[in-house]
């Protein structure tokens, strides 16, 4: 049976950015099938069942571009912060994603995507670090989550999963096959990227995702390090050497990005290539994104820009929103205009302009009729919510983030209601993942 799902403000994001004050969704099965005046729909759909949110702001669900589903959660704020990034990332990231088994991977998946879906999260793009993609899978459907899914994809070292160019590549399309017409889990080819990959095995994690219909994601210059090591080898910065092998195209949704040059700049505009930009990592990390970055340009310029919340020993908090509020600030501030972004394109960035980005726009990103139903309601009983605002979205932006989030809706299914994560019992698996995290620390504490 259809459900009326009427809020005090209905924020659409559609293509007239319509904001409907005493609104309402209707939602069959898995898809939107109405927005409009709550009066109008309550007398067209009378037999719907009602939802009521006299203090709810509905908002589509938000979309997380680049989020890291294991290795991390489960040491979240235990890597220390007074090393290098590279430190951080190869002399505990990569050996914790080592010693996972696959009820690490479970584990830790289910907990951030619960986390993910109480923050309004309702889409996330996993960036590539999975060794047991059958267990993370399972940890989605448990949740309730959706998701972008590839596996650990690399052939330079010895780290977790390294092999040759064909056994990785083999390994990805086997995925394809396997998670084909899952309804929440969409199956990308995935590589860890930076300097880890060699030539043979990007440009068929190219072709291949051409082939399939699917996209490709990998990191690529979240500090100075990937350019120098690719001039070394090739003689030309990153995303000029991926160009001239045709790897780049509206396919590719590039992780990081933050030291590129003018010309890779514009090489990546000329393909159309995304960029996830998780701007609470580089200033975590301490990665220069104050001095090297240029997303908000890029964005201007008309290239396609999400937002990812990146781990949890770098973003840490699993909150578009938080991201979304950081992004705006940095932007204006580096460029000292405030009419150049505002909390509206903040937003965006953080759904349509997000599902854009990683090429599921037609799908979610909106409140609109035929898109899937995913949607969230910010509770505005919230003290950050006191008083309203005429301007729902400026208080969305600046003045809350995932704490207000009430109630969360994917693919027509609550999997948040009243602030907590419905479809999972969160408080029992607290106890294992103090476990879990003992054995992955072994004696680094």
């Amino acid at each position: 049976m259809p459900e009326l799902i009427i809020a005090s403000t209905v924020v659409t994001m559609d293509a007239e950015r319509r904001v409907i004050t005493d609104g309402g969704v209707l939602v069959d099965g898995s898809r939107i099938a109405a927005v409009g005046l709550a009066a109008d729909l309550r007398r067209q759909f009378p037999d719907a069942v009602v939802h009521r949110f006299p203090a709810g702001v509905a908002t589509p669900g938000y979309v997380n571009a680049h989020q890291h589903l294991t290795g991390d959660h489960l040491l979240r704020s235990c890597i220390p912060d007074a090393i290098t990034s590279h430190d951080a990332i190869f002399d505990w990231a990569v050996p914790a994603h080592a010693a996972h088994t696959g009820d690490d991977d479970e584990l830790s998946a289910t907990l951030a995507l619960a986390e993910a879906l109480m923050n309004g999260v309702t889409c996330t793009v996993e960036a590539g670090t999975v060794a047991h993609p059958e267990r993370v899978a399972a940890a989605a459907r448990a949740v309730g989550a959706r998701i972008t899914l590839g596996r650990w994809g690399w052939d330079v070292g010895d780290g977790p999963q390294a092999g040759p160019a064909s056994e990785v590549l083999a390994n990805q399309e086997a995925l394809i096959d396997h998670l084909a017409g899952d309804p929440l889990i969409t199956a990308w080819v995935t590589l860890v990227g930076h300097d880890l990959m060699t030539d043979e095995l990007v440009t068929g994690a190219s072709e291949l995702a051409r082939r399939r219909g699917t996209h490709l994601t990998f990191h690529l210059s979240p500090a100075t390090s990937d350019a120098v090591s690719y001039v070394a080898r090739t003689g030309l910065r990153p995303a000029l050497h991926l160009r001239d092998l045709g790897v780049l195209g509206p396919h590719v949704v590039l992780g990081h990005g933050v030291h590129l040059d003018e010309a890779e700049r514009e090489c990546l505009l000329a393909a159309d290539v995304a960029i996830a930009c998780c701007p609470w990592a580089y200033l975590r990390l301490g990665q220069g994104l104050t001095v090297g970055g240029r997303h908000a340009d890029y964005r201007r310029r008309g290239g396609r820009v999400a937002l990812g919340c990146d781990s949890e020993n770098a973003g840490d908090a699993i909150d578009v929103l938080r991201a979304a509020a950081l992004f705006a600030g940095l932007a204006r501030d580096q460029s000292m205009d405030p009419f150049c972004f505002t909390a509206h394109d903040a937003l965006a960035m953080a759904t349509i302009e997000g599902a854009r980005a990683i090429g599921m726009d037609d799908q979610i990103g909106s409140l609109e009729v035929g898109k899937r139903a995913d949607l969230v309601i910010h509770d505005t009983a919230q003290p950050q919510w006191t008083p309203r605002s005429p301007d729902p979205v400026l208080q969305l932006v600046w003045a809350t983030d995932g704490r207000s989030v009430g109630d969360v809706m994917v693919e027509g299914r609550w999997v948040v209601r009243r602030g907590e994560c419905c479809t999972v019992d969160r408080a029992a698996l607290g106890p294992l993942a103090r476990e879990h995290q003992s054995r992955l620390l072994g004696g680094r504490r």
